[in-house]
């Protein structure tokens, strides 16, 4: 997830704007998963757990679309794959675009999408040349005094990878006190370690890169990091089919943060009520869970 404060990765490609219109949203095909009844997760068809943040007990009010813009304009990213980027035919996808296909469609309301330099989103907001910013940004202190958010719509979880040679089906202090544990130096995930696996050998790196290398190279025994970026990783050629994620997801909020959000300019509730609605109602009817499988084919979660 992007903090605002994150100018990394900006680019001065050309601005693309899509028109997305109703006729020709691609929507997946409803609920290739059952839903879980509660919010948390669902379990698909291939035993896949896909994260839920949606209550079934506390169902957003359907939206009076007379009081939504005539169209409600997106912006986003090209540089935070799995979530927005180009494809090969140079027009932007990733999860990010699917969902905001997905929320128009829900709402019947017709859409744009807008590419911009990650610096330059909130401002479009706050200038009235954008409605809502879908790019992961990071719902936190610091963003919330600039927009206002909707309900969070993915969370990334820390999780452990180790080598598939070895066997751990949980990982606690306990069961990996006498293991060496790679991190990235400096992160949540590094404080996280040196608070609840303080018993642990932990040796910290300088980047990514570094800390899978050594894992690969059997310096460490596990590697503690950010669950989509080792998702990726696990699904890419560079980790030649090594690694597995080990035990479960790590959640806490005050280490890893409460999620991401859609961001609307401060006051707009029409906008982000019916943002609610519509995020709701993709969850139920199992359209979230598809966008899901479709971009982590190996589970964050």
């Amino acid at each position: 997830m992007r903090n605002l404060g994150d100018m990394s990765r900006m680019c001065d490609a050309v601005i693309l704007t899509l028109v997305l219109t109703l006729s020709s949203l691609a929507v997946p095909s409803p609920a290739r998963a059952q839903n879980a009844g509660t919010a948390g997760a669902a379990a698909s068809d291939n035993g896949v757990a896909v994260p839920g943040f949606w209550d079934p007990k506390r169902r957003p009010e359907r939206p009076d679309v007379t009081r939504l813009p005539s169209q409600i304009r997106f912006v986003t990213t090209d540089d935070y794959p799995p979530f927005s980027f180009r494809g090969a035919d140079g027009q932007p996808t990733g999860m990010n675009i699917d969902l905001a296909r997905a929320i128009c469609t829900e709402l019947t309301v017709p859409c744009t999408l807008e590419v911009k330099p990650f610096g330059e989103l909130i401002a479009a907001l706050d200038a009235g040349t954008a409605d809502a910013v879908i790019a992961g940004i990071a719902i936190t202190r610091e963003t919330r005094d600039a927009s206002d958010f909707t309900d969070r719509y993915f969370r990334s979880p820390a999780r452990f990878v180790a080598r598939k040679s070895a066997t751990l089906d949980q990982v606690t202090p306990q069961t990996v006190a006498a293991r060496t544990i790679g991190v990235v130096a400096g992160t949540a995930h590094e404080a996280y370690l040196r608070d609840f696996f303080a018993e642990t050998a932990i040796r910290a790196y300088p980047n990514s890169d570094a800390t899978l290398d050594a894992l690969k190279r059997g310096e460490v025994d596990l590697v503690f990091g950010d669950g989509v970026q080792l998702a990726f990783w696990l699904n890419g050629t560079t980790s030649a089919n090594c690694c597995a994620f080990a035990g479960g997801a790590f959640t806490e909020s005050r280490y890893f943060g409460e999620g991401m959000g859609i961001a609307v300019k401060r006051g707009n509730d029409a906008l982000r009520q019916s943002l609610n609605y519509a995020l709701a109602q993709l969850w139920e009817k199992g359209v979230y869970t598809d966008l899901y499988l479709r971009w982590f084919p190996i589970s964050v979660y």
